[in-house]
């Protein structure tokens, strides 16, 4: 039985006011686009929010600098994306998309 492809584009809004897209016509290419498909996807199902629903944070509010869910965000993006090391985050922070990165993980 063949495959049925659809050539069509997948819509991710916009960063920074420039459109955000995936297609599959080759060109310009990145081995991290799937970020967007897990950013989009943690957006419908609110999975990371859900995830820190289920621990309790002891840390003194006033000197909390990132929520809980953005640091378990992070973690689990950066393990499903292949950055399994924590080193990796901090070159992250100089990757060309960013900005992008940035809004999904947010």
């Amino acid at each position: 039985m063949p495959t049925e492809c659809s050539a069509g584009l997948f819509d991710f809004g916009s960063v920074e006011g420039r459109r955000v897209v995936a297609a599959f016509d080759g060109g310009a290419v990145t081995s991290d686009a799937g970020a967007l498909l897990l950013g989009a996807t943690d957006k419908a199902i609110g999975l990371i929010e859900r995830l820190a629903g289920c621990f309790r944070d002891d840390r003194r509010a006033d000197m909390v600098e990132h929520p809980l869910a953005a640091l378990i965000g992070q973690r689990v993006f950066a393990i499903a994306l292949g950055y399994e090391d924590l080193v990796d985050h901090d070159e992250l922070r100089f990757d060309r998309k960013r900005p992008v990165r940035v809004t999904v993980f947010s």
